[in-house]
């Protein structure tokens, strides 16, 4: 029983886990790379700590949504060969 509720709790937090947004500014727009580079906050999803770096994006479109010195909140997943990639990005009003 104890088992069931336990996986009843776990299963019931994920999807909250899943939709973390972190906090971050644009530092730079690379559409011919594909790439955003983010000054961002921790990122819990993926146990990565505070720092700047470029991303991949998941769809170029992305690279349209925002610019240099843009405050944003974003998605981010791990992707295979080691890279990260932003999923989801929303601009901060």
């Amino acid at each position: 029983m104890k088992r069931i509720l336990l996986a009843s709790l776990i299963a019931a937090a994920l999807p909250a886990m899943a939709q973390q947004l972190a906090d971050g500014e644009i530092r730079k727009v690379d559409k011919k790379a594909g790439t955003l580079t983010i000054k961002h906050g921790p990122i819990q999803a993926i146990d990565m700590p505070a720092m700047t770096m470029a991303f991949q994006v998941k769809e170029a479109a992305m690279l349209d949504r925002v610019k240099a010195g843009d405050k944003v909140k974003f998605q981010a997943e791990m992707r295979a060969g080691g890279k990260v990639a932003v999923t989801r990005i929303e601009p901060v009003k």
